[in-house]
This record gives C-alpha cells, sequence and structure tokens, in this order.
C-alpha cells in the first residue's frame, strides 16, 4: 500500500530558476525557429523561380498593343511574383497612354493579368497657349498624342478648372435641341463668370446667357422653334448670330444684314 501511494504522488516542483531556464530556453528555440523561416522566405520570394515571366494584357487595346503595353508598363515594376506591390503595379498600368484603368492580379506561379479600360474621346479640351486635351465619356480629361485621335469632327469643349464634365453635358444636352438648325456643334464654351457659347460648325455663335442646364436647354429650343420662320421672311440668310440672354427676347443678326431683335411670347418666337 505504501509503494502504490508513493508511485501516484506527483512529481516535487522544480526550482524557479530550473523552470526559469527551461521557459526561457524554449523561448529562445521559437525565435530561432521563427528567425529560420523568415530567412528562408526572403530567400525564397527573392528566387529566380519566382521570376515574373509572363503579363497578359487583356480588354479592348484599339490605341495602345498588348505587346507596346508591356514594353511600356515591364521597366516600372519592381519585386517578383511574390513580393510585387500590385497597386503600384496598376498605377504602372495607368501610366500608359489611352489607359483609363487598369485590374491586376497575379496567375500562379509566374504571371500577371492586366485588364484595361481605354479612354474613349467625346471631345477636345480647350487650353490657352498649349496642345489640346481630351475629354473621355466620363467626362474626364486625359493627354495623349492627338496625331493618334482617330475619330473624326470631334467638339471642342472649354471652361473653367473642373467644369469638364459641367461642359460636355451640356453640350450632349443641346446636340438634339440644335439639330433642326441643321448644323454641327463646333465648340461650347462656359465662360469664367458661368456664362455658356455655342459655336456651331458654319459660323453662327449663339450666345446662350447664364442659368441651370434645364434653363438653357429650354431657351434654346424657344429660339429653334421660331429661328426658321425668322430667317424665310429673308430669303433664308444663314443666321450669324443670336444673343439668347433676355428671358423673353433675342436678338438675331443674319449674314449681310444687321442685328434684329425678336420677341418671344408663350413660349414660342414670333
Amino acid at each position: 500500500m505504501r509503494d502504490t501511494a508513493a508511485s501516484s504522488a506527483p512529481p516535487p516542483h522544480l526550482p524557479i530558476d530550473v523552470r526559469l531556464m527551461r521557459s526561457g530556453a524554449n523561448v529562445l528555440l521559437v525565435l530561432v525557429l521563427l528567425a529560420g523561416l523568415v530567412v528562408l522566405g526572403t530567400r525564397l520570394a527573392r528566387s529566380p523561380w519566382f521570376n515574373l515571366r509572363e503579363i497578359h494584357v487583356e480588354g479592348e487595346v484599339a490605341h495602345s498593343s498588348a505587346e507596346s503595353v508591356r514594353r511600356h508598363v515591364t521597366p516600372l515594376l519592381q519585386g517578383s511574383y511574390l513580393t510585387m506591390n500590385l497597386a503600384q503595379a496598376r498605377t504602372a498600368f495607368e501610366s500608359v497612354p489611352w489607359v483609363r484603368r487598369a485590374e491586376v492580379r497575379r496567375i500562379w506561379p509566374h504571371d500577371l493579368v492586366v485588364r484595361i479600360e481605354e479612354h474613349r474621346p467625346m471631345a477636345y479640351w480647350a487650353r490657352e497657349d498649349t496642345d489640346h486635351l481630351l475629354v473621355n465619356t466620363h467626362g474626364e480629361l486625359f493627354e495623349v498624342n492627338l496625331g493618334d485621335v482617330e475619330e473624326d469632327n470631334l467638339p471642342t469643349l472649354a471652361g473653367p478648372t473642373g467644369t469638364s464634365l459641367q461642359v460636355m453635358t451640356m453640350w450632349q444636352a443641346l446636340v438634339p435641341v440644335l439639330a433642326p438648325l441643321r448644323q454641327r456643334i463646333d465648340r461650347v464654351v462656359l465662360t469664367d463668370r458661368g456664362s455658356w457659347r455655342v459655336h456651331l460648325d458654319r459660323g453662327t455663335l449663339l450666345e446662350l446667357g447664364r442659368g441651370e442646364s434645364d434653363q438653357i436647354v429650354a431657351r434654346t429650343q424657344r429660339f429653334v422653334q421660331s429661328a426658321g420662320q425668322i430667317t424665310a421672311r429673308f430669303d433664308h440668310r444663314a443666321i450669324e448670330y443670336a444673343d439668347l440672354r433676355h428671358s423673353e427676347s433675342y436678338a438675331l443678326r443674319l449674314v449681310g444684314m444687321g442685328t434684329t431683335p425678336v420677341a418671344v411670347r408663350a413660349g414660342k418666337g414670333h
């Protein structure tokens, strides 16, 4: 009975210094193992086996070939497949001319796939004393070699800094309104004082004045509805200038003639 009781008794507690020594040894062992894993991981990440081997370009690329995109971006990419910063890689791809947005992802174990969205030009944006910019379908400005623009008859827009979307939206609203005049909008200008001015491709200048978009459109519609009646009285002479800045009338100048005031009543010109 004594032997059994003695064998089941718990072992005596180790001295505290021995226990501290063992704990310290365990912690040290764990640190050594972690350091070894870090070194191994770093060497593995830098291994030539993980060097980037291929960049796959997807999306509709009309102005830049996949090869030209790779040639432009490859010198800008840093790191291997494992260490590359994808946000920085995206910035590099978006620095390519005509590229509006890029989405970059890894394909194990050596490749990158980038999906590209190009700018689609809608208009030129005029700048003083320097080349024009372009306005894309989102109303954003971008800069490329203008000789690469294939679209014909793009209008020219102009306005204060930060108004490209506003001016493009006004141009789009006025296109169907002015269509009965059988002239294409050549230029839309928003002045620093908030006044709108439109140049048509046959030389007609329209002063549309200030106001909200719907006010400008309504004012222009009234002018278009009555302009044909006025020109018919004068052998359909071309309109050289129209001042629509007054709510109840507008001034009209025909080619070879002086300025004529025209009253507007009940929403229509007479």
